[in-house]
Protein backbone atom coordinates (compact mmCIF):
# COMPACT_ATOMS: atom_id res chain seq x y z
CA UNK A 1 0.00 0.00 0.00
CA UNK A 2 1.33 3.45 -0.89
CA UNK A 3 2.81 5.44 2.01
CA UNK A 4 0.85 8.50 3.11
CA UNK A 5 0.55 10.87 6.00
CA UNK A 6 3.19 11.72 8.55
CA UNK A 7 6.54 13.13 7.65
CA UNK A 8 9.57 10.95 8.23
CA UNK A 9 12.86 12.24 9.53
CA UNK A 10 15.73 13.09 7.20
CA UNK A 11 19.30 11.87 7.61
CA UNK A 12 21.13 11.88 10.93
CA UNK A 13 24.56 13.44 10.53
CA UNK A 14 26.27 11.32 13.13
CA UNK A 15 28.87 8.58 12.94
CA UNK A 16 26.99 6.90 15.81
CA UNK A 17 23.54 7.00 14.21
CA UNK A 18 23.79 6.59 10.49
CA UNK A 19 20.28 5.46 9.68
CA UNK A 20 18.58 7.67 7.13
CA UNK A 21 15.21 8.14 5.53
CA UNK A 22 15.76 8.00 1.79
CA UNK A 23 13.50 8.55 -1.18
CA UNK A 24 14.47 6.16 -3.98
CA UNK A 25 13.43 6.63 -7.63
CA UNK A 26 13.95 3.85 -10.16
CA UNK A 27 13.31 0.18 -9.35
CA UNK A 28 14.92 -1.61 -12.28
CA UNK A 29 17.65 -4.25 -12.03
CA UNK A 30 19.99 -2.01 -10.03
CA UNK A 31 17.47 0.02 -8.08
CA UNK A 32 15.47 -2.95 -6.83
CA UNK A 33 18.57 -4.62 -5.41
CA UNK A 34 19.92 -1.40 -3.90
CA UNK A 35 16.66 -0.68 -2.11
CA UNK A 36 16.79 -4.13 -0.52
CA UNK A 37 20.36 -3.48 0.62
CA UNK A 38 19.46 -0.08 2.05
CA UNK A 39 16.69 -1.65 4.09
CA UNK A 40 18.99 -4.46 5.21
CA UNK A 41 21.44 -1.84 6.50
CA UNK A 42 18.73 -0.23 8.61
CA UNK A 43 17.73 2.71 6.43
CA UNK A 44 14.10 3.63 5.87
CA UNK A 45 13.26 3.76 2.18
CA UNK A 46 10.25 5.19 0.37
CA UNK A 47 10.37 3.96 -3.23
CA UNK A 48 8.90 5.09 -6.54
CA UNK A 49 8.94 4.03 -10.18
CA UNK A 50 6.72 5.08 -13.06
CA UNK A 51 6.24 1.37 -13.83
CA UNK A 52 3.41 0.01 -11.71
CA UNK A 53 4.66 -3.57 -12.01
CA UNK A 54 8.03 -2.56 -10.55
CA UNK A 55 6.30 -0.74 -7.70
CA UNK A 56 4.25 -3.86 -6.99
CA UNK A 57 7.36 -6.04 -7.06
CA UNK A 58 9.19 -4.04 -4.39
CA UNK A 59 6.00 -3.65 -2.38
CA UNK A 60 5.90 -7.44 -2.01
CA UNK A 61 9.20 -7.08 -0.14
CA UNK A 62 7.33 -4.84 2.31
CA UNK A 63 9.14 -1.71 1.13
CA UNK A 64 6.90 1.40 1.37
CA UNK A 65 5.92 2.61 -2.09
CA UNK A 66 4.58 6.02 -3.03
CA UNK A 67 2.24 6.78 -5.91
CA UNK A 68 3.95 9.90 -7.28
CA UNK A 69 7.09 12.01 -7.06
CA UNK A 70 5.07 14.78 -5.40
CA UNK A 71 4.56 12.53 -2.39
CA UNK A 72 8.27 12.77 -1.53
CA UNK A 73 7.70 16.40 -0.60
CA UNK A 74 4.97 15.33 1.79
CA UNK A 75 6.45 12.31 3.55
CA UNK A 76 10.12 13.31 3.81
CA UNK A 77 11.28 16.00 6.18
CA UNK A 78 14.09 18.38 5.22
CA UNK A 79 16.89 17.95 4.64
CA UNK A 80 15.55 15.35 2.23
CA UNK A 81 17.79 12.78 0.54
CA UNK A 82 16.68 11.27 -2.76
CA UNK A 83 18.54 8.74 -4.86
CA UNK A 84 17.64 8.41 -8.54
CA UNK A 85 18.53 5.31 -10.54
CA UNK A 86 16.93 5.82 -13.94
CA UNK A 87 18.18 5.66 -17.57
CA UNK A 88 20.25 8.72 -18.51
CA UNK A 89 17.59 9.78 -21.05
CA UNK A 90 15.06 10.18 -18.23
CA UNK A 91 17.18 12.04 -15.66
CA UNK A 92 16.34 15.60 -16.74
CA UNK A 93 12.61 14.88 -16.73
CA UNK A 94 12.81 13.49 -13.19
CA UNK A 95 15.00 16.35 -11.91
CA UNK A 96 12.79 19.05 -13.41
CA UNK A 97 9.90 17.64 -11.40
CA UNK A 98 11.93 17.22 -8.23
CA UNK A 99 13.27 20.78 -8.10
CA UNK A 100 9.67 22.00 -7.94
CA UNK A 101 8.92 19.66 -5.04
CA UNK A 102 12.07 19.95 -2.94
CA UNK A 103 13.30 22.70 -0.64
CA UNK A 104 16.57 24.51 0.04
CA UNK A 105 19.11 22.15 1.58
CA UNK A 106 17.67 18.99 0.05
CA UNK A 107 20.01 16.53 -1.67
CA UNK A 108 19.58 14.52 -4.86
CA UNK A 109 22.01 11.73 -5.81
CA UNK A 110 22.17 10.50 -9.41
CA UNK A 111 23.50 6.94 -9.31
CA UNK A 112 22.88 6.13 -12.98
CA UNK A 113 25.18 6.30 -15.99
CA UNK A 114 24.79 9.97 -16.90
CA UNK A 115 27.15 11.91 -19.17
CA UNK A 116 29.48 13.90 -16.94
CA UNK A 117 28.80 17.25 -18.64
CA UNK A 118 25.10 16.79 -17.97
CA UNK A 119 25.94 16.20 -14.31
CA UNK A 120 27.91 19.45 -14.17
CA UNK A 121 24.92 21.31 -15.63
CA UNK A 122 22.51 19.67 -13.22
CA UNK A 123 24.67 20.48 -10.21
CA UNK A 124 24.66 24.14 -11.26
CA UNK A 125 20.88 24.07 -11.53
CA UNK A 126 20.58 22.70 -8.01
CA UNK A 127 23.14 25.15 -6.63
CA UNK A 128 21.12 28.05 -8.05
CA UNK A 129 18.17 26.83 -5.96
CA UNK A 130 20.25 26.32 -2.82
CA UNK A 131 19.91 22.56 -3.17
CA UNK A 132 22.61 19.90 -3.53
CA UNK A 133 23.43 17.35 -6.23
CA UNK A 134 25.90 14.47 -6.18
CA UNK A 135 26.85 12.39 -9.22
CA UNK A 136 27.75 8.83 -8.28
CA UNK A 137 29.21 6.29 -10.68
CA UNK A 138 28.10 2.83 -9.56
CA UNK A 139 29.89 -0.32 -10.70
CA UNK A 140 29.13 -3.93 -9.89
CA UNK A 141 25.87 -4.69 -11.68
CA UNK A 142 22.73 -5.95 -9.91
CA UNK A 143 24.77 -8.33 -7.75
CA UNK A 144 26.96 -5.45 -6.60
CA UNK A 145 23.89 -3.34 -5.90
CA UNK A 146 22.67 -6.09 -3.57
CA UNK A 147 25.93 -7.34 -2.04
CA UNK A 148 28.09 -4.22 -2.18
CA UNK A 149 29.11 -2.07 -5.13
CA UNK A 150 31.94 0.29 -6.06
CA UNK A 151 30.99 3.98 -6.04
CA UNK A 152 32.77 7.06 -7.37
CA UNK A 153 31.29 10.25 -5.93
CA UNK A 154 31.41 13.74 -7.45
CA UNK A 155 29.98 17.00 -6.14
CA UNK A 156 30.30 19.08 -2.99
CA UNK A 157 32.78 17.54 -0.55
CA UNK A 158 30.77 18.75 2.44
CA UNK A 159 27.68 16.89 1.23
CA UNK A 160 29.73 13.75 0.56
CA UNK A 161 31.09 13.94 4.11
CA UNK A 162 27.57 14.20 5.54
CA UNK A 163 26.39 11.19 3.54
CA UNK A 164 29.56 9.13 3.77
CA UNK A 165 28.01 6.46 6.05
CA UNK A 166 25.38 5.89 3.36
CA UNK A 167 28.03 5.19 0.71
CA UNK A 168 29.82 2.89 3.13
CA UNK A 169 26.66 0.86 3.61
CA UNK A 170 26.12 0.48 -0.15
CA UNK A 171 29.64 -0.63 -1.10
CA UNK A 172 32.25 -3.27 -0.45
CA UNK A 173 35.12 -2.55 1.92
CA UNK A 174 37.10 0.43 0.57
CA UNK A 175 34.71 0.45 -2.39
CA UNK A 176 33.73 4.13 -2.38
CA UNK A 177 35.49 7.45 -2.55
CA UNK A 178 35.10 11.15 -3.17
CA UNK A 179 36.54 11.81 -6.65
CA UNK A 180 36.16 15.57 -7.04
CA UNK A 181 33.85 18.41 -8.02
CA UNK A 182 30.53 18.02 -9.83
CA UNK A 183 30.75 15.66 -12.80
CA UNK A 184 33.85 13.84 -11.56
CA UNK A 185 31.96 10.78 -10.33
CA UNK A 186 30.23 10.18 -13.64
CA UNK A 187 33.41 11.01 -15.55
CA UNK A 188 35.31 8.30 -13.65
CA UNK A 189 32.48 5.81 -14.28
CA UNK A 190 32.38 6.70 -17.98
CA UNK A 191 36.08 5.90 -18.35
CA UNK A 192 35.59 2.75 -16.25
CA UNK A 193 32.99 1.53 -18.72
CA UNK A 194 35.19 2.37 -21.69
CA UNK A 195 37.99 0.30 -20.15
CA UNK A 196 35.44 -2.46 -19.52
CA UNK A 197 34.61 -2.50 -23.25
CA UNK A 198 38.28 -3.04 -24.10
CA UNK A 199 38.85 -5.74 -21.48
CA UNK A 200 35.77 -7.66 -22.54
CA UNK A 201 36.75 -7.43 -26.21
CA UNK A 202 40.20 -8.81 -25.47
CA UNK A 203 38.76 -11.75 -23.54
CA UNK A 204 36.24 -12.51 -26.25
CA UNK A 205 38.84 -12.44 -29.03
CA UNK A 206 41.26 -14.61 -27.06
CA UNK A 207 38.66 -17.24 -26.23
CA UNK A 208 37.46 -17.28 -29.83
CA UNK A 209 41.02 -18.20 -30.83
CA UNK A 210 41.15 -20.87 -28.10
CA UNK A 211 37.94 -22.41 -29.41
CA UNK A 212 39.21 -22.43 -33.00
CA UNK A 213 42.30 -24.45 -32.11
CA UNK A 214 42.66 -28.20 -32.70
CA UNK A 215 43.10 -28.96 -28.99
CA UNK A 216 39.37 -29.32 -28.17
CA UNK A 217 39.84 -27.27 -25.05
CA UNK A 218 37.31 -27.09 -22.23
CA UNK A 219 36.91 -23.31 -22.26
CA UNK A 220 35.17 -23.13 -18.88
CA UNK A 221 38.12 -25.00 -17.39
CA UNK A 222 40.60 -22.69 -19.10
CA UNK A 223 38.73 -19.67 -17.72
CA UNK A 224 38.82 -21.23 -14.26
CA UNK A 225 42.58 -21.75 -14.51
CA UNK A 226 43.14 -18.23 -15.77
CA UNK A 227 41.28 -16.99 -12.70
CA UNK A 228 43.57 -18.68 -10.18
CA UNK A 229 46.93 -16.94 -9.88
CA UNK A 230 47.31 -15.71 -13.43
CA UNK A 231 48.04 -12.14 -14.46
CA UNK A 232 44.60 -11.80 -16.07
CA UNK A 233 42.62 -13.18 -13.11
CA UNK A 234 39.53 -11.00 -12.74
CA UNK A 235 35.81 -10.90 -12.14
CA UNK A 236 35.31 -10.80 -15.91
CA UNK A 237 37.16 -14.09 -16.34
CA UNK A 238 35.03 -15.56 -13.55
CA UNK A 239 31.86 -14.40 -15.28
CA UNK A 240 33.09 -15.88 -18.56
CA UNK A 241 33.51 -19.25 -16.85
CA UNK A 242 29.97 -18.97 -15.49
CA UNK A 243 28.65 -18.06 -18.93
CA UNK A 244 30.21 -21.15 -20.49
CA UNK A 245 28.82 -23.33 -17.71
CA UNK A 246 25.34 -21.88 -18.15
CA UNK A 247 25.08 -21.70 -21.94
CA UNK A 248 27.58 -24.28 -23.16
CA UNK A 249 30.85 -23.94 -25.03
CA UNK A 250 29.23 -23.06 -28.37
CA UNK A 251 26.94 -20.42 -26.79
CA UNK A 252 24.33 -21.38 -29.37
CA UNK A 253 21.44 -19.78 -27.47
CA UNK A 254 23.31 -16.48 -27.06
CA UNK A 255 23.07 -13.65 -29.57
CA UNK A 256 26.15 -12.77 -31.58
CA UNK A 257 24.88 -9.20 -31.74
CA UNK A 258 26.20 -7.19 -28.80
CA UNK A 259 24.22 -4.48 -27.04
CA UNK A 260 25.91 -1.22 -26.11
CA UNK A 261 24.93 1.84 -24.11
CA UNK A 262 26.26 5.39 -24.15
CA UNK A 263 29.32 5.09 -21.94
CA UNK A 264 31.68 3.49 -24.46
CA UNK A 265 30.77 6.04 -27.12
CA UNK A 266 31.12 8.90 -24.63
CA UNK A 267 34.57 7.64 -23.69
CA UNK A 268 35.71 7.46 -27.32
CA UNK A 269 34.41 10.96 -28.09
CA UNK A 270 35.98 12.39 -24.94
CA UNK A 271 39.34 10.79 -25.72
CA UNK A 272 39.20 12.31 -29.20
CA UNK A 273 38.38 15.72 -27.73
CA UNK A 274 41.35 15.40 -25.36
CA UNK A 275 43.54 14.26 -28.29
CA UNK A 276 44.14 10.91 -26.60
CA UNK A 277 44.68 7.92 -28.91
CA UNK A 278 42.35 5.14 -27.66
CA UNK A 279 42.30 2.46 -30.38
CA UNK A 280 41.39 -0.44 -28.06
CA UNK A 281 38.27 1.18 -26.65
CA UNK A 282 37.30 2.60 -30.04
CA UNK A 283 37.74 -0.79 -31.66
CA UNK A 284 35.64 -2.48 -28.99
CA UNK A 285 32.85 0.06 -29.51
CA UNK A 286 33.00 -0.31 -33.30
CA UNK A 287 32.80 -4.08 -32.97
CA UNK A 288 29.56 -3.80 -30.99
CA UNK A 289 28.05 -1.37 -33.46
CA UNK A 290 28.96 -3.57 -36.45
CA UNK A 291 27.80 -6.76 -34.69
CA UNK A 292 24.21 -5.83 -35.47
CA UNK A 293 24.92 -6.65 -39.12
CA UNK A 294 27.69 -9.18 -38.50
CA UNK A 295 26.94 -11.43 -35.51
CA UNK A 296 29.78 -13.76 -34.53
CA UNK A 297 31.12 -16.12 -31.87
CA UNK A 298 33.09 -13.21 -30.39
CA UNK A 299 29.79 -11.37 -30.13
CA UNK A 300 28.25 -14.34 -28.34
CA UNK A 301 31.01 -14.26 -25.74
CA UNK A 302 30.46 -10.54 -25.18
CA UNK A 303 26.69 -11.02 -24.88
CA UNK A 304 27.20 -13.86 -22.41
CA UNK A 305 29.51 -11.68 -20.32
CA UNK A 306 27.02 -8.80 -20.31
CA UNK A 307 24.35 -11.22 -19.16
CA UNK A 308 26.46 -12.58 -16.32
CA UNK A 309 27.43 -9.28 -14.69
CA UNK A 310 24.60 -7.01 -15.76
CA UNK A 311 21.62 -9.25 -16.31
CA UNK A 312 21.37 -8.11 -19.95
CA UNK A 313 19.37 -10.21 -22.39
CA UNK A 314 21.21 -12.91 -24.33
CA UNK A 315 18.82 -12.56 -27.28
Amino acid sequence: MASRGRKLAGFHNSKFNTRMKIGYIGLGKMGYQMVLRLREKGHEVAAFDVNKDLRTRIEKEKVPVIASLEAFGEILSSPRVLWIMVPHMAVDEVLEKLVEILSAGDIVIDGGNSFYKDSIRRAEMFEARDMHFLDVGVSGGPKGARDGACMMVGGEKEIFDRLEPLFGDLTVFQGYGYIGKAGAGHFAKMIHNGIEYGMMQSLAEGFAVLKKSSFELDLARVAELYNHGSVIASRLVGWLKSGYEQYGQDLESVSGTVGHTGEGEWTVKTAKKFKIHAPVIKGALNFRVKSKRNPSYIGRILSALRNQFGGHSIK
